[in-house]
């Protein structure tokens, strides 16, 4: 009994360990992956969303900012030309 006990313990170490370096594995090929997309990208200039979403409020910003300059310059022009 207590060699059969110590074969079964031997297993179970040996696969516990097996499932270790299977998870290390899986851990360095999603971070190579990850790595190898990162720099695809790099290499192509996209854009982040957080880079996007930054020049997105700025134009939205900008928009605004013309239509009221718009409506100011209308309303000046309006004012001259009432007076001229």
């Amino acid at each position: 009994m207590s060699a059969q006990n110590r074969i079964f313990d031997d297993l179970s170490k040996l696969m516990t360990n097996a499932m270790g370096v299977a998870q290390g594995a899986k851990s360095e090929a999603e971070t190579a992956m990850k790595s190898w997309i990162d720099r695809w990208l790099a290499e192509r200039d996209f854009v982040t969303r957080d880079e996007f979403e930054a020049v997105r409020e700025m134009a939205i910003k900008a928009r605004a900012e013309n239509t009221e300059l718009r409506a100011r310059l209308d309303a000046i022009e309006g004012k001259s030309a009432d007076q001229g």
